[in-house]
């Protein structure tokens, strides 16, 4: 069963990519948030955290829900991570009513986050054994 999450012809597809988009919808709801309404959380780097795990699920999810083998579709993602991330960051600069500024360490965290989000499907696919099938 798990195998098949990994797989070009996994039935699955359909239901990751609306996860995939959901939690897009999430990352920009979560990070256009007004900064006023965020509760301070006394946790050492805890934005950059919430950043990597935000950035390392959208990766992995676009990547369920479009399982294919080779490199390409992989650098895309993570491509497409980095941008979201930089997007975000310029977003957050722009409106200045949001109470929210522009950080590029956010989104180096992003793209770590992408990068990392990538890597842990290709582990995942290949412990899943779908790379032999």
């Amino acid at each position: 069963m798990l195998t098949t999450l990994f797989l070009q012809s996994s039935a699955y597809k359909r239901r990751a990519r609306l996860a995939a988009v959901l939690w897009t919808l999430l990352i920009f709801i979560a990070c256009l948030w007004p900064g006023k309404d965020i509760p301070d959380i006394q946790v050492p780097f805890i934005d950059k955290w919430v950043h990597f795990v935000l950035f390392g699920v959208f990766a992995f999810l676009w990547l369920c829900g479009y399982p294919r083998r080779g490199w390409r579709t992989s650098v895309l993602i993570l491509l497409v991570s980095v941008f979201t991330g930089w997007l975000v960051e310029e977003l957050q600069g722009a409106l200045p009513a949001l109470g929210r500024t522009k950080d590029m360490m956010d989104a180096l965290a992003d793209s770590v986050g992408g990068l990392l989000g990538v890597l842990g499907f290709i582990a995942a696919r290949y412990l899943s054994g779908a790379d032999k099938v």
